[in-house]
Order: C-alpha cells, then structure tokens, then sequence
C-alpha cells in the first residue's frame, strides 16, 4: 500500500447516513452495502409487500464483476508523500458511500435501490391522459 500523509486542516460534513463511511487514517479494508425501497403513490394505499426485499430480484441477483485480463504495469514515484488539503464541505453522504483521508487497500461498495411508482390509471384517448 502506498505510504502517504494525509493533512486536512478543515472538515466540514452536515450529513452521514445509510451505510455511509467515514474514515480517517489509513484502512485495509473498506465494504459498504445498502438497499432500499423508493415508493413513490398518488394514493395512498399499501400493497402489502413493497416492504419484503426478497420480493424483488434486484436484490439477490449476483452483480457480473467482469476479470481484468489485461496485464497492467504501474511504475510510482512519490516525490512528496504528502496529501494536503485547507478545507473540505461536504453536504451529505448516503447509500454506502465512503469519504476517505488516508490510503487503503481493498474497497468493495454496493447500493441497491427498487424504485416503485405507483399512479392512477390514465385514459390515453383524452388530452393529457385524463
């Protein structure tokens, strides 16, 4: 792992949330995961099963990481080891998100979201779909 200084005079973070990270100092490890369902109803009325994870696929099904196959050659020369930042704002960080002031090794991130719109059914034949 590469050997740095990481210097931040200032920082400034008004929201952290939902498997979010932050991190200072260096890490070997990093793995965020989050999953969430997003209703979004003209009416309120509840199906009943908006809420049971295992009813959608999109949170089991496996994500296809793709191997490297091709021979990469890195050659670093550090002629500061030294990171320096005055000031960093940060608004929020949400869904397995990581702010990290350091080096680290392994980092493995995954955010699922099912987004659901449920609208009244529209007549098609009439201007606007009313």
């Amino acid at each position: 792992m590469l050997q740095r200084t990481s210097s931040v005079d200032k920082i400034n973070i008004d929201t952290i949330s939902f498997s979010s990270v932050f991190e200072i100092g260096d890490s070997s490890s990093i793995q965020g995961f989050s999953r969430a369902i997003a209703v979004q109803r003209e009416a309120e009325f509840f199906h009943g099963r908006e809420g049971n994870y295992s009813a959608y696929r999109i949170f089991s099904e496996p994500i296809p990481l793709l191997p490297i196959e091709e021979d990469i050659a890195i050659q670093t020369t550090q002629l500061n080891p030294v990171i320096k930042v005055q000031k960093i704002d940060i608004i929020g960080v949400s869904a397995s998100s990581v702010i990290h002031i350091g080096s680290s090794r392994d980092i493995s991130m995954e955010a699922r979201v099912k987004h659901i719109r449920q609208l009244y059914p529209r007549n098609n034949n009439q201007p606007g779909g009313a």
